[in-house]
């Protein structure tokens, strides 16, 4: 994969991160030569009412969990009720949906394509579906 070139100087940078694979990046400013700079490229996880959303992972994280062999499931855009018997682990092919957890006063969490989800077991919730799902999944 080619690294990107920044044309602009870079000052300071502060990032979470919870995953990673490695990459370069190379910077480049008026007075001074190309430097090459070792980052760790990570994604960023976050928890919500027991959610856990991991927003666009790289592709090295999606192989190294196998999520393309999982199997696929989907739906067009719907309402429905599901409660989690097996922790849950998907990734969004396509989607939009606001998954509202059992107990939180119509609180939800938004899930889209791009998105690793992990749903706890036990969890009882409403699926409400604006753009149909397609997404690869694994219980455990």
């Amino acid at each position: 994969m080619a690294s990107p070139v920044l044309s602009q100087r870079v000052t300071s940078a502060s990032v979470l991160f919870s995953s990673s694979s490695t990459s370069s990046l190379y910077a480049k400013s008026k007075n001074r030569s190309v430097r090459l700079v070792r980052v760790r490229a990570q994604t960023m996880a976050t928890e919500k009412l027991g959610v856990i959303v991991e927003k666009n992972p790289p592709e090295s994280r999606l192989t190294e969990l196998g999520v393309r062999q999982w199997p696929k499931w989907g739906c067009p855009p719907s309402n429905f009720p599901w409660t989690y018997s097996a922790k849950e682990t998907c990734y969004l092919l396509e989607g939009k949906v606001k998954v509202y957890p059992e107990g939180h006063n119509n609180e939800y969490v938004e899930i889209e394509a791009g998105d690793l989800v992990v749903f706890p077991q036990g969890m009882s919730c409403t699926w409400d579906v604006s753009v149909g799902v397609d997404k690869h999944y694994k219980f455990d």
